[in-house]
């Protein structure tokens, strides 16, 4: 710790102690978004800042069932450390767990001292560098929904949803969230300094989004982020499970991550508005749109990246499963929201709410950048509802095939680095090859009783 660091960091245990905490929770992303983390007792903070904290860096590849995928850089090297240090500028008390401060942490490899090859939070930072050398600084408003379950021990999935009951889109009170689930949990992400603005009930029976506000991209992605560990955390605290997965009940629709986009230039002003264009969108704004549209098969594998994922996909579903743009269009899978001159954005519809926040920021704007130095231009805007075959080119279907056109997408792949790349690549076909591997309930109830 350097001498001049000592006495920030002093600074900032003075003002927690004040605030009754004596507990750090250093928190970070790994490669699929999951909070991992350590509680710090607040007279080590400085030694954790000096140090970092110490974790095995194959917690990159440990699956949600607690295997650990064979990713280079693992098993293969011996099980070897990251060093994990706190940024003490992300320090914010918890609401809901007194005593105790929430604040992000950053991944190093400690033989290099350079990030460590998987970090997501580092891979938007890469990424974001790329649009500096343009003059563009990224500005994303994150959407996200989420289903709150109950327990259900009859269910085979021991979970049902919170407050079964049709029509209840767009709505808030006791009629959709009779336990107001949706007040509490609206109010301590407001406490936790998040950016949240409002939220309602969605679609499916249980099913709430909460908007939250637009920031550079890499706030954008941390606030993302900690969003997902927080609701999950306060779902917790109520007996309940909050899953952002992406289609988690047959009968109901899937849950959206939908960004919203745009850029400001060197003087501050908004680089896709354009009131001179017919559709008053700049050329940075097209050539971004054009961008995404050539890449999306490739952004399906880190914006739909499950086997679940692509269960959210068809006719009439609202997610997008066809490559196309549109004004003020909500079948597309870019829209146009109406709004222009400061408001001007981009929406890109692809995302499921599984997605790892850092990655699918990256893959986007990594996406859109492409498409701007190419002065690429996107074809003619969608018309009318889409959904339509003839129209638009079809996106991939499965995962295994979103993971075949990543690594077929050479231009997307060289800005996200081979070794991310190839990280992520294992660990998400391990997945396939354990999915492939499973007998399901659906097997067993259509062939057992005939065969």
């Amino acid at each position: 710790m350097s001498a001049q660091e000592t006495p920030r960091i002093r600074n900032r245990m003075d003002r927690l102690t004040a605030q009754g905490v004596d507990v750090v929770r250093v928190i970070y992303p790994d490669l699929i978004g999951v909070d991992r983390a350590r509680d710090v007792l607040l007279e080590h903070l400085p030694s954790a800042c000096d140090h970092g904290l110490a974790f095995c860096r194959a917690v990159y590849h440990t699956s949600p069932q607690g295997d650990v995928v064979d990713v280079a850089g693992g098993l293969d090297a011996g099980l070897p450390d990251v060093a994990v240090r706190p940024d003490l500028d992300t320090l914010t008390p918890l609401p809901w767990e007194p005593g105790v401060a929430w604040c992000l942490g950053d991944s190093v490899d400690p033989a290099t001292g350079r990030p460590a090859p998987e970090s997501p939070r580092d891979l938007l930072r890469s990424v974001l560098g790329h649009w500096s050398t343009l003059g563009l600084r990224p500005v994303v408003g994150p959407e996200l929904e989420y289903y709150l379950c109950d327990p259900a021990p009859q269910a085979p999935t021991g979970w049902q949803p919170y407050a079964p009951a049709p029509g209840n889109v767009y709505s808030a009170g006791l009629r959709g969230d009779p336990d107001r689930h949706l007040l509490r949990t609206l109010r301590h992400l407001r406490d936790l300094g998040l950016g949240v603005t409002a939220g309602n009930h969605e679609f499916g029976s249980g099913q709430f989004e909460i908007n939250l506000t637009h920031s550079g991209a890499l706030d954008a992605a941390d606030r993302a982020f900690r969003f997902k560990a927080a609701v999950k955390e306060l779902a917790r605290a109520e007996g309940r499970l909050a899953t952002f997965m992406a289609k988690p009940f047959g009968s109901e629709g899937g849950s959206g991550f939908h960004l919203h986009f745009s850029a400001l230039d060197d003087s501050g002003a908004n680089a896709f508005d354009d009131p001179a264009d017919r559709h008053g969108l700049s050329g940075t704004a097209r050539h971004a749109v054009a961008g995404l549209l050539a890449h999306a098969p490739a952004l399906a594998a880190l914006l739909n990246p499950t086997v679940n994922s692509y269960k959210r996909f068809g006719p009439d579903t609202l997610a997008p499963w066809l490559v196309d743009w549109g004004l003020d269009n909500r079948s597309a899978m870019v829209r146009i929201p109406p709004e222009r001159g400061a408001g001007s954005r981009l929406e890109l519809r692809l995302g499921d709410a599984s997605a790892n926040p850092y990655l699918a920021v990256a893959a986007t704007l990594a996406a859109a950048l492409l498409g701007i130095r190419a002065a690429a231009e996107p074809p003619a805007p969608l018309e009318g509802y889409g959904y339509d075959t003839a129209r638009s080119p079809v996106l991939p279907m499965t995962l295994d095939a979103s993971l075949d056109a990543l690594a077929a997408d050479t231009e997307l792949t060289g800005l996200l680095g081979a070794d991310f790349t190839s990280a992520f690549l294992s660990y998400k076909r391990d997945e396939l090859r354990r999915f492939r591997r499973h007998i399901t309930d659906w097997e067993f109830t259509e062939y057992a009783y005939h065969l």
